[in-house]
């Protein structure tokens, strides 16, 4: 239980039902079903095949993931097709997001699990001061100088292929190597959203000397999500477009994840007396809080204004995706074992 200095009794006793109630918030999600987390459009198939084709120009390969999931949702189709048989490179990026005590623990994890994850390097492309960016190209370098090139031997310049799940950072990630080397600005279109890279575009030089080029890849999932946790972490990284599995789903998953990990940040940023385990309450209240209101007609032709819960859980991804509550690993589970149990803490 929270202990407080000098409590009064009725402060006691909030704290009191408050534990109480958090002795039934939920320890296990709802079910949900895999088919709405299936995303696999024609373009991801498309891309697959047009990467394979241009695999024999490539000297190594550049795997970007989320470092908010480094155990969850990775395209295990990149190891048998694409990233197998090149020097391979894991960057986790977005790494700002997470607590940096965690970097090791996920290195360790990864290559426990898997053997191929010898190369891992954490970035933040909004930083140019970042270690893992400085560290990305030589080390690319110096993987491709100690390989057999095959076909490729005789060219003196180097073709480098990033692949990675939708909106992981790809297209950012080349844009801030090519102005870090170059200085020149981003050739490749970024967005928030997932799905924005469609097509494997041509060469972009990153480097004059060695001269380095880049191919930017469309995000590609694998057409049938593992299972359902897999599926509801890569949606709240927004792997997944939000409209499709919906965004009240996903803003459940969040509270569900948050008061898990027992992080009650948003009790005060959602304008919540204490933490909740119902997340329409949690978007209701929070809708008001922030005076956001939707008018609906109802049968009589008449016409009222009710809060706009929809939007409420827009604004709780949005406020999570941008740091509001705090640096946030989704697999914390899966790195520190973190038992079921919640417990209250300072809010």
């Amino acid at each position: 239980m929270l202990e407080r200095k000098e409590n009064t009794g009725t402060e006691a006793y909030n704290i009191i039902q408050s534990d109480a109630k958090m002795n039934n918030f939920r320890t296990t999600f709802p079910f949900v079903s895999r088919e709405l987390l299936n995303w696999f459009p024609g373009h991801m198939g498309k891309g697959m095949k047009q990467m394979q084709q241009k695999l024999k120009q490539v000297d190594c390969v550049i795997e970007v993931h989320d470092a908010r999931i480094p155990l969850t949702g990775r395209n295990t189709e990149f190891k048998h097709t694409i990233s197998g048989i090149k020097p391979h490179i894991l960057v986790l990026n977005k790494s700002d997001l997470i607590e940096k005590q965690f970097e090791s623990k996920i290195i360790d994890r990864l290559q426990q699990e898997n053997h191929d994850s010898t190369h891992i390097l954490f970035t933040n492309c909004k930083s140019q001061s970042c270690r893992g960016l400085r560290k990305l190209m030589p080390l690319a370098q110096d993987l491709i100088n100690a390989s057999d090139r095959y076909n490729r031997s005789s060219q003196r310049e180097f073709c480098i292929m990033i692949i990675g799940v939708p909106n992981v950072g790809k297209s950012s990630l080349i844009n801030v190597l090519r102005n870090r080397h170059l200085n020149r600005k981003g050739a490749s279109q970024v967005g928030a959203v997932a799905g924005i890279t469609r097509s494997v575009l041509n060469r972009i030089k990153i480097c004059e000397e060695p001269p380095i080029y880049l191919l930017d890849t469309p995000g590609i999932l694998e057409p049938n999500v593992a299972d359902t946790e897999t599926g509801l972490r890569l949606a709240l990284a927004s792997c997944l477009q939000d409209h499709l599995v919906g965004e009240e789903l996903i803003a459940d998953y969040l509270l569900f994840l948050l008061n898990k990990q027992q992080n009650f940040r948003y009790v005060k940023l959602m304008g919540l007396p204490e933490p909740t385990d119902s997340i329409a309450n949690a978007l209701m209240t929070n809708a008001i809080h922030l005076n956001k209101m939707i008018r609906t007609k109802q049968l009589d032709g008449t016409s009222v204004l009710r809060p706009d819960i929809n939007l409420a859980a827009k604004l709780m991804l949005k406020s999570f995706r941008t740091g509001a509550y705090g640096k946030i690993l989704l697999d914390e589970d899966k790195i520190s074992h973190l038992g079921n149990s919640i417990k209250l803490k300072q809010y």
